[in-house]
């Protein structure tokens, strides 16, 4: 999601300390690992609203919400990220093979096969499209009748990948009825077969799931004080989603705007969840990507 025109003004009380509250990574069985701010010298830098990192947790791809892809190496010492060193970066393209711009580019979801086909959905002109590489043209997937109806700019902004090659992706919105709808891609059909509980405060932004098969979902909450951000998890089965568990929730201001979640396993066995944030390309905020370990 891109936020409107109150977010610099809003962003800079944040600034000057009106919203400094507690830095602690709230409740919940995760605990925080660290941040690394990552900044780089380019005018395309930015917006970064999903990420996949690979299962030894030293390689990531990244898309931002201007239809943008990168592919960079973590170092790492010990639990701390100590650099990123940025790849190439391309341009989405459309099913023609050509660059993606302006409402058409608004890239929000990643996905990542096992073969290395990636996914990507969009929020603006809503649809998911799958690319065999970062240069390959999009081949658009079918539709469900629903993503017409969905709200611009509030649409297919979390997307994931299941062990069978099911992809489920969700709004930004929580429903009247305090549920969120789940849509999922199985053999080019998608069906709505169950919805998670929802609070309206706290809207989906990405999702993953991990080694353990449980499905992750980022959730963000914006306020006046900045920005909250949660992780819940659930058991994926053919009854629904089931035993729902918070692994954390943090207080306003203890990160920047994270909207991409990628789970893995790291050396320690631990499951990390690592995130990016989307700056919104303002000067106040921060490409900042956050760990967490999950205490099993």
């Amino acid at each position: 999601m891109r936020f409107g025109s109150s977010i610099p003004v809003i962003l800079t009380l944040l600034f000057f300390g009106l919203a400094s509250l507690a830095s602690a990574e709230g409740t919940g069985r995760a605990r925080l690992l660290g941040s690394f701010t990552w900044e780089m010298d380019a005018p395309w830098f930015g917006g970064w609203s999903g990420i996949e990192v690979s299962p030894d947790g030293r390689q990531m791809v990244v898309i931002s919400d201007r239809g943008r892809i990168l592919d960079a190496q973590i170092i790492r010492k010990d639990d701390q990220i100590t650099a990123v060193q940025a790849g190439q970066m391309q341009r989405l393209k459309s099913s023609k093979g050509v660059a993606l711009t302006h409402k058409i580019a608004d890239s929000e979801g990643l996905a990542i096969a096992p073969d290395g086909t990636l996914f990507i959905s969009f929020e603006n002109v809503i649809r998911v499209a799958r690319y065999a590489q970062t240069t390959a043209n999009a081949q658009v997937l079918r539709k469900h009748p629903a993503f017409g109806k969905l709200a611009r700019n509030k649409a297919l902004e979390a997307l994931a990948i299941d062990s069978q090659g099911r992809l489920f992706t969700l709004p930004e919105r929580v429903e009247p009825d305090r549920t969120i709808q789940v849509f999922v891609l199985d053999n080019n059909v998608w069906t709505t077969p169950f919805t998670l509980s929802g609070n309206p405060d706290f809207l989906p932004v990405g999702a993953d799931f991990g080694p353990d098969g449980q499905f992750y979902l980022l959730e963000r909450a914006f306020g006046i004080w900045g920005f909250r951000s949660r992780v819940r998890r659930w058991d994926i089965s053919q009854a629904g989603a089931t035993n729902q568990e918070l692994l954390f929730e943090t207080e306003y201001g203890t990160h920047d705007n994270l909207e991409g979640l990628t789970v893995w396993r790291d050396q320690q066995g631990r499951t990390r969840l690592t995130m990016i944030s989307d700056d919104n390309f303002l000067s106040l905020q921060t490409t900042e990507i956050v760990e967490y370990a999950v205490q099993e």
